[in-house]
């Protein structure tokens, strides 16, 4: 048993008045932290041309996926994240609102392979979800708070796909931090538009990935 594992059953142990089910209690959590790990580890993009064609995903688990961004801490209980979920013929309404804003406002840099991909790409996908941040009334959060809070909104919405073995994709682009498209979503003007996550079933799976050491990135400080 690794150190971990000891300390963690031992601290069990003492916190367990009923001995016969102390070591099932301390077996199940460190499972449970194991699959996490797993989980958060595996977590990967998937994009839109990986998704399974017309494989529709139950509007059930979109909600579950959604109760669970919803979890996400936010200083002063702002809850600042605002979604807005396309399916089924709304695809097809957010692909036509973002190419031709995306047209319009282009002028001399329009480029036509991203005009086709706005208007493809939601359409290969089961759900996206308009990823809004509404500006708390609070003064006293600073506004990069509010944006910190969907930020952890949407890894509560990959690892739940992740965890229904579905595919995500947060995508930034397109019209995403236009002021002119904040409207559609139903944002104001101190709101802000950050991004789109993109929900499918998974056809191609995303290839595996890496991260540099721990030590590169992590000071210890102990003293």
């Amino acid at each position: 048993m690794s150190n971990w594992r000891l300390n963690f059953y031992i601290e069990c142990k003492s916190k367990c008045r009923d001995n016969s089910r102390h070591f099932i209690f301390a077996q199940i959590l460190i499972m449970i932290a194991e699959l996490f790990n797993q989980l958060a580890r595996s977590r990967r993009s998937v994009f839109p041309d990986q998704f399974e064609a017309g494989k529709k995903v139950d509007d059930a688990i979109i909600k579950e996926i959604l109760t669970n961004a919803t979890w996400a801490p936010n200083h002063g209980k702002t809850e600042p994240w605002q979604f807005t979920v396309f399916s089924g013929e709304g695809l097809n309404k957010l692909a036509a609102f973002q190419s031709e804003l995306y047209k319009e406002l282009a002028g001399d840099s329009f480029k036509e392979l991203t005009y086709t991909k706005l208007q493809q790409n939601p359409l290969k996908a089961s759900h996206i979800v308009a990823i809004g941040m509404k500006r708390t009334t609070n003064k006293n959060i600073p506004e990069v708070e509010d944006i910190e809070a969907v930020a952890c909104a949407v890894q509560n919405m990959y690892l739940s796909v992740t965890a229904y073995g579905l595919g995500g994709y947060w995508t930034t682009g397109g019209v995403t931090y236009k002021e002119e498209a904040k409207s559609f979503f139903g944002l104001g003007e101190l709101d802000k538009l950050l991004g789109f996550f993109y929900i499918g079933y998974i056809a191609i799976p995303s290839k595996g990935a890496t991260r540099l050491p721990l030590e590169e990135k992590v000071n210890w400080i102990k003293e």
